[in-house]
Formats: structure tokens, C-alpha cells, sequence
């Protein structure tokens, strides 16, 4: 045993020493570019989403699982965001984040995988539908080049009913547009749908049939899914246009109807096909269209193609990815300590409160509220004194003045006279000379005298 430990290589002489971050750098330069555009197909679990929009989750399966980052300039090409249980095809590169030291994948794009009830209900009906014939194109009705009456069946409030009333009237003149108002999804919308195609083709009122409603999931689609409808669309008499959803959206009612249109609008367009002149302007023009799109895209993606090539701009991760995970990271340690300092002003107001409590200040309020109270009572009854002993005093002075008012002397028979000439009061007979105008002031009025002669008495 000795000697086998003896005949070992010396691993600490032979390698060579490197640093983490050296390692770590020589590991992301091997696996990403083998890993490049890569396609993986798993379960979403541990989805979070970060404030700066960015999406963080892991793919995994019975045996394995794999970190995965969806930053937020890739997540607004998605129609909806993954949830915990979600089966995925995620679309990215591998690739190595250094201030971890783990690998994981920065998705691109994903798409939704696995059967769900709803589409395995779709795939059986579509079998059986396809074995009874129904989607055959000799059950096709031909469309009518000119048609004067044309039926709707879709909501009346929605936006389906204006587009195609715009476009009609853009493009078609001459016409009747009937409408047939009925629910384009939740329960009952499907009886509504087939029930308006019946009276439709049982009073005979339109030359064609548009049947449709804007876009939606699947289940916001799924009445148009139903045997139901499809049985009243394969018995109409009445040529059918089904135009449900967006162009990527297919139902039932799409298979069984005479025409599919990509929406709604593009419904009222086959509607209001114009002259067989106008249709071989329209197609000559989409001919030279196209070939002049094709030369323009093909010039274009070999542009793209040699912008492409170029290192940085491969990618915009490629120098941007680390930093926006660092961020994301000293986020997450900045919520951390602002939840560590809200903790810490909620016990410092805690015992605050609590000191609060302890010196009672309601107890002392109250007592200085009664002293208060007591004093403001005291203050009262003492101006109330002072009010009746100024109010005695005014009496008594009243009462002497009234003593001494020389109007009261009038009413014993007194009077007082006053000259008319400067209205001066007489006082003494010998400042009377004969003739004198005098005024005599009574108690109860006033008379004019005359002075006849003015000797020790005054005859009047």
C-alpha cells in the first residue's frame, strides 16, 4: 500500500493555480458558445418576477432541473407571463453567471407545451368531425360575387361589428347588413351562435354569413369549438365565412365553414370582392409587391446577417446580462436592509409607546383639566361680584343725579327762563329791560313772554 502511495503524481506540483474568477471565466468561454440557441422543454417552478421586469424561474423535469432568466425587454414579446406548473418549450442560450458560479439559461422566447382538457376535447371533436366527412371541400358553398344581403352573427358591442361595417361601406356599396346580436363567449354564447344561423336560413334573410368574434384564449374562443355550432354551420343553406379570433387563432367553426377568414375584417373584404378587373390590378400589384419585398428582405437579412456575425452584437446580453443580474442581486440586499431598518423604527416606536404609557400623561391632563375647571369658576363668581357691586353703584348715581336734575324742579311749579335773543339763562331782574323777549321752560312745555316793567317784581 506504501509503495502505491509512493508511485502517485504529485497533483499539487503538476496543476496549475488559478483563481476562482479565472476558472469560473474559462468555464463561461467553453459552455456558452456550445449552448448557443438552445431549445428546452421542462416545468415552470420557483417563478418570480423582479420590479425591473425581469423573470427568474427553473425548468425541470422527474430527474433534473435548470435555472432559467427572461429579462424584460424579451418578456413584452409574450402574450402571457409562465406560472408555477406550466409546461414550457423555452427558446435561449446557456450561459454562466460568474457571481454565483452556476450555469443557467437566458430564455428568448418560450412556448406552451402539453394537452390541456380543452385541447384534448378540441383534437377529439376535430377526429370525429373529420371522420363524418364534414371539413371536405365538396361540402364548400361558393361565396356570391355580389351579394345584396349580408348576415353578421357576433356580438353587438364589440369591435368586430364596426370593422365590418367600416370595411363594407369603404369598399362595397348596395348592400343590407343584417345582424344578429348573440353572446361570443361564457355559457350559453354557443346556443345563441347556432340558433342565430338557424333563423338565418330558416326565413331565408342574407345571400352570405359572417360568424365571428375578436381574439382571445382559447377558452374566450371555445364556443366556436362546439359541436353545436359546427352542426348548425355544415346544415346552413346560407354560405359561411368563419372569422373567430386573430390569424394564428383556429377553431371548429373554422374547418366546417365554406370560407376561413384571418379576422373579422379580412371576413368583410371577401365579402366585398370587387370587379374581376380590380381583383387582376389587385393581384398584378401583389405580384410586383412581393418581388419587390423579397429583393428588399433578402438585402436586408444578408445586412442582418453580417450584423449578426459581429461578437457584441450577437446578442445585447452578452455585455449587458451580468450587470442586470448584479443589479437585480443588490436589490434584493437593498430590500433586505430596508426591511431590517423598518423593523428597527417599529421596536423603537414600540418603546416609545410604552415609555408613553408609563408616565400617564392622560392622568396628568385630567388634573390640571380640574384645576382648570376650579379656577375658571373662581374667576366667574368673583367677576360676578364685581359686575353686581359696579352695577349697585350706578344705581345709587343714577338716583342722585336724578335728585339733582334741574327738570325735576319743573314739575313743584318752578320754570327757568331764557333770553330769545342769545338764548341766554335769566337769572337776576335787573339784567330785564322793558320789552324784553324771554322763554319760559315749564315741566311740560315752554311759553314766549314779553318784559312789561322790571322793578323788585315782574308784572307779566
Amino acid at each position: 500500500m506504501s509503495q502505491q502511495y509512493s508511485q502517485a503524481p504529485d497533483l499539487q506540483a503538476s496543476a496549475t493555480v488559478q483563481t476562482v474568477s479565472q476558472l469560473t471565466r474559462c468555464i463561461k468561454d467553453l459552455i456558452e458558445p456550445a449552448f448557443s440557441s438552445i431549445c428546452v422543454q421542462g416545468e415552470v417552478s420557483n417563478f418570480k418576477q423582479q420590479s425591473s421586469g425581469h423573470l427568474y424561474f427553473s425548468l425541470k423535469d422527474s430527474e433534473a432541473q435548470i435555472q432559467a432568466v427572461m429579462f424584460r425587454s424579451n418578456v413584452r414579446g409574450i402574450e402571457r407571463l409562465p406560472r408555477d406548473g406550466d409546461q414550457l418549450i423555452a427558446y435561449g442560450d446557456l450561459s454562466v453567471y460568474p457571481p454565483h458560479g452556476k450555469y443557467q439559461m437566458v430564455v428568448r422566447t418560450v412556448r406552451w407545451s402539453g394537452v390541456g382538457e380543452l385541447l384534448l376535447r378540441l383534437h377529439q371533436l376535430k377526429e370525429k368531425l373529420e371522420r363524418m366527412g364534414w371539413f371536405e371541400a365538396r361540402h364548400k358553398k361558393p361565396l356570391p360575387r355580389f351579394p345584396q344581403r349580408i348576415g353578421v352573427v357576433t356580438s353587438p358591442t364589440g369591435a368586430v361589428i364596426r370593422d365590418i361595417c367600416h370595411i363594407l361601406k369603404r369598399r362595397y356599396s348596395g348592400f343590407q347588413l343584417i345582424l344578429n346580436p348573440v353572446k361570443v363567449q361564457g355559457e350559453g354564447a354557443a346556443q345563441e351562435i347556432a340558433q342565430a344561423i338557424d333563423q338565418f336560413n330558416a326565413y331565408d334573410l342574407a345571400d352570405v354569413l359572417i360568424v365571428g368574434r375578436g381574439g382571445g384564449s382559447i377558452e374566450d374562443l371555445w364556443p366556436f369549438n362546439e359541436e353545436l355550432v359546427a352542426d348548425a354551420i355544415y346544415r346552413s343553406r346560407i354560405p359561411i365565412i368563419s372569422a373567430v379570433g386573430h390569424e394564428t387563432d383556429t377553431t371548429i367553426a373554422d374547418w366546417v365553414a365554406d370560407v376561413r377568414a384571418p379576422t373579422p375584417s379580412a371576413a368583410a373584404e371577401l365579402v366585398a370582392a370587387e370587379t374581376s378587373q380590380v381583383v387582376a390590378w389587385l393581384d398584378q400589384m401583389h405580384r410586383r409587391l412581393q418581388q419587390t419585398l423579397r429583393h428588399q428582405l433578402k438585402q436586408q437579412l444578408q445586412q442582418l446577417a453580417s450584423v449578426r456575425r459581429h461578437p457584441l452584437l450577437a446578442s445585447p446580453y452578452a455585455l449587458l446580462g451580468q450587470r442586470i443580474q448584479r443589479l437585480d442581486d443588490q436589490r434584493t440586499l437593498l430590500d433586505g436592509a430596508m426591511g431590517r431598518c423598518v423593523q428597527r423604527d417599529r421596536m423603537r416606536l414600540q418603546r416609545i409607546q410604552r415609555q408613553l404609557l408609563a408616565i400617564q400623561p392622560a392622568a396628568q391632563l385630567a388634573t390640571k383639566k380640574a384645576t382648570c375647571l376650579r379656577l375658571q369658576r373662581a374667576l366667574d363668581s368673583a367677576l360676578l361680584r364685581t359686575i353686581a357691586q359696579r352695577r349697585d353703584r350706578l344705581v345709587s348715581l343714577a338716583r342722585h343725579l336724578a335728585g339733582i336734575n334741574p327738570t325735576q324742579l319743573l314739575s313743584k311749579g318752578y320754570s327757568i327762563l331764557f333770553s330769545q335773543k342769545d338764548g341766554a339763562v335769566i337769572v337776576s331782574s335787573r339784567s330785564l329791560h322793558r320789552d324784553d323777549r324771554l322763554r319760559a321752560k315749564l315741566c311740560d312745555g315752554e311759553v314766549d313772554l314779553i318784559v312789561e316793567r322790571s322793578r323788585d317784581a315782574i308784572n307779566i
